[in-house]
């Protein structure tokens, strides 16, 4: 199938995967820099942005099937890959795959959960998306106040507050309209459990990096995403949710950047937290003030929804 693409940049060519219910945009805070050196093709997932549904389901499987074939199509078999969530997922199964990408960086894959975070990631992401949903008559009022990302992106954000106001509009947008959305939710959630790769199986350069404080894909998993890809090399990404490239951006950066250079780095340069100013917090009562504002006028919005629909 055809997928949407674009690209920029020159240099190495470099794929970019975004997650559930993104688009090729997720990757604007970091597209730039890494265009600098980089012939960037940033995909829209089949069902996602641009990109039609698949004909059959929409599993892992399904997905790096049409990520493959479109390396094919494109003579871009090997290429280096980052992917973020369900997209870094997807660029660890290719990696185990062999033969399909090159260098891979994933920035807090899902598939690693275990008891109950199963539910918890499940039905934590269901709400959300149905609450981004019924709010979208509002949402660019609410993304383009501070206090409204720190109300309704802190389960995806450390420092929503932070956000760009039209990169956090356009995932909140593309959230609402991912018709595939809830099938790979249950997918992700419930199919099937990521095959592992045995030690000496990767020889690319293959790293994970990780937020402290990610909200969607607990920190504790990562340990389990190392025992599953032995050779991998996990970097943690201080003050920051599920999307580094959202919360440490020009980390984010200097991290790809490195590991697609095929040189040893270390953690501290990469991190150059010392060199960064201390973000500036939301008020905490006006935060859960307006939280609480947001999940009523959002639950009262997706019952009015729901009634409509019923008559």
């Amino acid at each position: 199938m055809a997928l949407h693409y674009i690209r920029q940049g020159s240099g190495p060519a470099l794929l970019l995967v975004h997650g559930i219910g993104g688009s090729w945009r997720s990757w604007n805070p970091i597209l730039h820099a890494l265009a600098a050196e980089h012939d960037v093709v940033a995909v829209d997932l089949p069902g996602h942005g641009a990109s039609p549904p698949l004909a059959g389901p929409h599993t892992i499987a399904t997905l790096a099937d049409a990520l493959t074939d479109f390396l094919t199509e494109h003579n871009l078999l090997g290429i280096d890959a980052v992917g973020s969530s369900m997209g870094a997922r997807l660029v660890l199964e290719l990696a185990r795959r062999g033969g399909v990408l090159g260098a891979v960086v994933s920035l807090d894959p899902g598939g690693f959960w275990a008891g109950w975070e199963v539910p918890f990631f499940y039905h934590s992401v269901a709400v959300s998306q149905q609450l981004v949903t019924a709010l979208q008559p509002i949402m660019p009022a609410l993304m383009d106040s501070a206090l409204g990302r720190t109300a309704l992106l802190p389960q995806f954000s450390a420092r929503p507050w932070a956000l760009a106001a039209e990169h956090a509009q356009n995932e909140m947008y593309s959230m609402a309209h991912t018709p595939v959305f809830d099938e790979l939710l249950d997918a992700l959630a419930h199919g099937q459990v990521q095959p592992p790769a045995p030690a000496g199986s990767i020889t690319a350069p293959l790293v994970i990096g990780w937020g402290r404080q990610d909200r969607v894909c607990l920190p504790e998993q990562a340990e389990r995403a190392l025992a599953k890809f032995p050779d991998a090399r996990l970097y943690w990404f201080a003050n920051c949710g599920h999307f580094p490239q959202w919360d440490q951006p020009a980390e984010a950066a200097r991290l790809i950047l490195a590991t697609l250079r095929r040189q040893l780095f270390r953690d501290e340069d990469i991190a150059q937290h010392a060199r960064q100013p201390a973000p500036t917090q939301a008020k905490p009562v006006a935060a859960i003030a307006a939280a609480l504002a947001v999940a009523a006028v959002g639950s009262w919005l997706l019952w009015r929804r729901r009634a409509v629909a019923g008559r």
